[in-house]
């Protein structure tokens, strides 16, 4: 109970904050979307892999309750700086030798971008097309001639074309007014973006924070639940399927109420109840510990208590360094593209020098499962970066280019897949006992190349929406989305449960834990492929607000189309050689 419920609260805090976090990016500190989706992909791909080192530590110094406790601060301290705003950037549009200040109100689909120069408040539309004013707020001064302008349109029938009111019917003269023409074509205006120069930095520190905790949480939360049963303990799957739900139910509460509230009345409350959460998650913990009896203690206690060098005891020393390891993290963030670069570099080092190590120093059945292991990570590095997408273009699709009812945001839709986990896991699991019953459940192999087929179905449907079932305003239904999450959430349940359990099956001993390594590794290539997949759908946007839908709505369903059909292909050529992995299995399932 005291883990499922600190893991609910920590899970709670991640995806509330992720459920928000490239909406915020594009439109708070007007980041491109191609920007915002690097530093997302950068952040993803270091929450993947600083928990091997948070596990190297865990397991040979700290223990894993100790690491637990070390994240889970660092989160709280990560969330709640999240929660401050700065000021954030603003964008100047110049018309005719005069600036004017971009203004946009709301969050979700409905936002308007007003044009401010003084007292005068213009709203105006950006197209490709050029600027065009839309409605506008006239000063008091101007108040009456504007008014007087939309009762003589409104009585001579003169009111432009799809006017709806008298204050739209009014824009002209009001634009006019403040000194803002009716309209400007493509080459007559220039656009420039202010940087949040104080807030920014403060943000990339609140991630390095989350990474940071991340690190020291993630792995060794779950190698407590492990230690809690005894190596041939017939609860301990069950024991792990109430954790999995606790990840998951954690998530859907947190993208519901976070989203609701980071976008209805502002980030920082978004922001504020993930920190919330993650610090019930603490207080959780610590308050719980004499019920986990001395499960996940240190190795060797005795060491943790010597005086450092520094003459601190040796358990402060990984305190002060986790705050330490905090500013290269900072740093990274702020440079993602290295990470971009250097990342994939490093792991396709790691992977050849794997293979190497299994064609020369391992022979017969040991050489036959790793290399398995190894294909199958190759694998699941295009499944992971194809279902990634929810959180960084997915996103964005939602935002600018699925119709929403007015109770529901685009932060809201990552309350799909954890929904239908929570629903439809247990029956997924339910089936895989059935068929297993009666010597008919696929392997690990076939299970894999399900789940690439499903996460590309999942595109191909959003790709046919795209060119066939999108409104006046190039926005699909929101019933599309959902179907899709729908069909990425079933293929991960055919190939998530069953990856770590085949890293430990299909290693051999003496290099288990340089596979796992590998696996988590793998995770973070995935997140920066989901990246480069993700900045290839972005098209143009000022103040946050896309400027073509048009254009938007054709290059997701291009880009959707070319990776589903790829994920369906790959599945397809998958479960064509799964009959010769599983000979290579040497039996194990």
């Amino acid at each position: 109970m005291i883990l499922f419920f600190t893991e609910m609260w920590e899970r709670f805090s991640y995806y509330g904050m992720r459920a928000l976090l490239v909406l915020y990016l594009t439109q708070h500190f007007l980041f491109g979307p191609a920007e915002a989706q690097g530093i997302y992909a950068a952040y993803a791909a270091l929450v993947y892999l600083m928990p091997v080192v948070g596990g190297l530590l865990a397991d040979k110094y700290l223990g894993s309750r100790k690491a637990v406790i070390i994240g889970a601060v660092l989160l709280v301290a990560g969330h709640f700086t999240m929660a401050f705003e700065g000021t954030g950037a603003r964008e100047y549009l110049t018309v005719g030798g005069t600036e004017y200040r971009l203004e946009v109100e709301g969050r979700d689909q409905n936002r308007q971008i007003f044009a401010v120069n003084g007292d005068q408040r213009v709203q105006v539309a950006i197209t490709p097309e050029g600027v065009s004013t839309v409605g506008a707020e006239p000063s008091a001064a101007n108040a009456a001639d504007a008014g007087a302008v939309a009762v003589t349109e409104a009585t001579t029938g003169a009111a432009p074309a799809g006017a709806l009111d008298p204050a739209t019917a009014a824009a002209p003269a009001a634009a006019a007014a403040a000194g803002f023409p009716a309209s400007v074509g493509p080459g007559e205006y220039t656009l420039r973006t202010e940087r949040d120069m104080g807030g920014e930095p403060i943000l990339f520190l609140a991630l390095s924070l989350i990474i940071v905790g991340v690190g020291f949480l993630k792995a060794n939360i779950s190698t407590v639940v492990g230690h809690l049963y005894e190596e041939n303990d017939p609860r301990r799957d069950g024991g792990f399927t109430i954790f999995y739900v606790g990840i998951n139910l954690g998530s859907f509460l947190a993208t519901a109420a976070c989203s609701y509230l980071g976008i209805q009345y502002g980030w920082a409350y978004g922001f504020g109840l993930a920190g919330i959460g993650m610090a019930l998650g603490l207080i959780t913990f610590i308050l719980g510990q004499s019920w986990l009896e001395g499960r996940g203690a240190p190795p060797r206690p005795e060491v943790l208590k010597r005086r450092s060098v520094l003459g601190l005891p040796f358990e402060i020393i990984f305190w002060i360094g986790g705050l330490v390891a905090v500013l290269p993290v900072w740093l990274l963030m702020q440079r993602h593209s290295l990470i971009e670069t250097a990342l994939p570099w490093l792991a396709g080092v790691i992977f050849i020098s794997v293979i190497g190590y299994t064609l020369i120093k391992l022979r017969g059945s040991e050489r036959s499962r790793m290399l398995v292991a190894l294909v199958l990570i190759f694998f699941s590095v295009l499944f992971w970066a194809l279902f990634e997408q929810a959180g960084s273009s997915l996103t964005l699709f939602a935002d600018q280019s699925t119709e929403m009812p007015s109770w529901f945001n685009a932060a809201m839709t990552q309350m799909f897949n954890p929904g239908i986990i929570v629903i439809g896991g247990p029956i997924v699991a339910a089936l895989w006992v059935w068929l297993g019953k009666r010597n008919r459940e696929p392997s690990t192999p076939v299970k894999f190349s399900f789940g690439l087929v499903f996460v590309g179905a999942g595109f191909l449907l959003l790709a046919w929406a795209a060119a066939n079932a999108a409104n006046v305003d190039f926005r699909v239904p929101l019933l599309f989305l959902f179907f899709t999450y729908f069909l990425h959430t079933i293929g991960e349940l055919c190939l998530s449960p069953v990856g770590l359990s085949m890293i430990t099956k299909l290693s051999v001993d003496r290099v288990v834990g340089l596979m796992m390594g590998v696996w988590f590794l793998s995770s973070s290539v995935a997140h920066i492929a989901a990246g480069l997949i993700a900045q290839a759908t972005a098209t143009g946007t000022v103040a946050g607000v896309v400027t073509n839908p048009q254009l938007a709505l054709e290059t997701y369903g291009s880009i959707f189309g070319t990776i589903g059909w790829t994920g369906v292909g790959v599945g397809v050529l998958l479960l064509v050689l799964s009959p010769l992995l599983k000979k290579g299995m040497a039996g194990i399932h």
